[in-house]
């Protein structure tokens, strides 16, 4: 059979020999933990909680960093629109002046074209104006000499109608 049961009164707090082995052996175990075992669990947490630092810092760093080079990058980009916005300025105004060139080049080859024009005429009317007056010497000659009869020195003739022909041309009422 069973043993019998025997209860024990226990109090609120019972100071026997089990509590206070318990107590030394608790007060032993936090003087080894406080000795050996929490200085590299704090040491560990330490170099952790700098190492969360550092790299805090090294983040930090390196937003600065990508921050300063997107607005170097930017700036660059600016500069280069402003350049590209130059270039074009100067390619118009180069074209523009090259435009100017070709029409001013263009009017003095028509100038050109038409003084040259011009003097082909004056000559050709100035042949045609002497033609004119060899045909006219050469008639009014030929009329003279068949209304007269007789045949004239015809040089001297000739000569004495074309002073008479220049004569008429000089007056106001010739035609040109």
């Amino acid at each position: 059979m069973h043993p019998p049961v025997v209860y024990l009164e226990a109090g609120l707090l019972d100071i026997n020999g089990t509590l206070i082995a318990e107590i030394i052996a608790f007060l032993l175990m936090l003087g080894v933990l406080a000795r050996w075992v929490y200085p590299p669990i704090v040491r560990a947490a330490e170099a952790r909680q700098k190492q969360i630092k550092a790299q805090l810092d090294q983040a930090e760093k390196a937003r600065q960093e990508a921050e300063q080079r997107l607005n170097e990058a930017s700036a660059a980009i600016q500069e280069a629109r402003e350049e590209a916005g130059r270039i074009i300025e100067r390619a118009n105004r180069a074209a523009e002046r090259i435009q100017q060139e070709a029409q001013e080049k263009a009017r003095e080859e028509a100038r050109r074209i038409v003084e040259a024009a011009r003097r082909d005429i004056d000559a050709e009317r100035q042949r045609a104006i002497h033609a004119i007056r060899l045909q006219m010497a050469d008639l009014v000659t030929e009329a003279v000499r068949r209304i007269v009869g007789e045949s004239l020195d015809g040089e001297r003739h000739r000569k004495l109608i074309e002073t008479t022909i220049e004569q008429v041309e000089k007056e106001p009422s010739a035609p040109q």
